[in-house]
């Protein structure tokens, strides 16, 4: 059974740093490329960032030169590095297996003062 995992989230101060983790299960995972999106109340999901097996990535335009996703295939891992957090990154972010229908259940980003 694929399982996606999040945690890290919480709340931060505009101008703060995250790390998220996601740990996936049930597929093997180094064979996969993996992505990152988020939502925010009353918008759309949107892609925030992917990686793909050979570690080349892909961002989101309002999160390019900020974020920093990563993937740790012995851990069967990605994660995503958040820098100079704002308001507007509040949203729940997901973790997906990118091709299929895997999300995980999400973590809530706060960033506020």
């Amino acid at each position: 059974q694929v399982q996606l995992v999040e945690s890290g989230g919480g709340l931060v101060q505009p101008g703060g740093s995250l790390r998220l983790s996601c740990a996936a299960s049930g597929f093997f995972f180094g064979r996969y490329a993996m992505g990152w999106y988020r939502q925010a109340p009353g918008k759309q999901r949107e892609l925030v960032a992917t990686i793909s097996i050979s570690g080349n990535t892909n961002y989101g335009d309002s999160v390019k030169g900020r974020f920093t996703v990563s993937r740790d295939n012995a851990k069967s891992t990605v994660f995503l590095q958040m820098n100079s957090l704002k308001p507007d990154d509040t949203a729940v972010y997901y973790c997906h297996r990118e091709g299929y229908i895997n999300w995980g259940q999400g973590t809530q980003v706060t960033v506020s003062s």
